[in-house]
């Protein structure tokens, strides 16, 4: 009998997501987004610009420490909603054929909350590090994952006409932040 390869675990195929070489040249299933969305977290290793003591005082201790918990607080709620998503997960705006629509846990809170839980870990190290680079990278998060967010539910509503009723009732990323939540069909 020949050695096969293990089968990837199907919540990490990228063969299933609908990752494709054509479709990063364009953007078929959205995938400038992905890439905008990871080239904005990739840049939150950058150091902290300016510097915390470049304005002469400190960078005060319970802030950072807010932004450390409020970190911390956003990777918990990712590993919840990735758990509540479960083989539905894909990292682009198109969802993948068959998936079934989640509104429960997680998604009961508001629509998106992936994109949630990552606005809040960059709002954490943005406060940990008080920097106005990462205050940057923190404002173009909200842009491209607002973006994200719309074309993602322009398929869903296609895919799932259920959808509607569920978006209206529910907030979409950040509740009462206009460009963060529209609930308007």
């Amino acid at each position: 009998m020949p050695n096969r390869p293990p089968k990837p675990s199907p919540r990490l195929d990228p063969s299933r997501w609908g990752l494709s070489w054509g479709g990063w040249f364009d953007n078929r299933h959205g995938e400038w987004w992905l890439l905008a969305q990871l080239a904005l977290i990739a840049a939150h290793l950058l150091p902290p610009y300016p510097a915390p003591g470049a304005w002469g005082y400190a960078w005060p201790l319970p802030v950072a420490l807010s932004g450390v918990v409020l970190f911390g607080i956003g990777i918990l709620l990712a590993i919840q909603a990735f758990w509540r998503l479960g083989p539905n997960l894909t990292p682009l705006p198109d969802p993948m054929p068959g998936a079934a629509l989640v509104t429960q846990g997680a998604y009961g809170r508001c629509r998106h909350p992936l994109y949630q839980a990552i606005l809040i870990c960059s709002l954490g190290v943005t406060l940990a590090l008080g920097s106005l680079l990462h205050l940057a990278l923190l404002l173009g998060l909200c842009g491209v994952l607002g973006g994200k967010a719309r074309r993602e539910e322009r398929q869903l509503v296609l895919v799932h006409p259920e959808y509607i009723a569920y978006r209206l009732g529910t907030p979409a990323i950040i509740p009462g932040l206009p460009w963060l939540d529209w609930r308007a069909p």
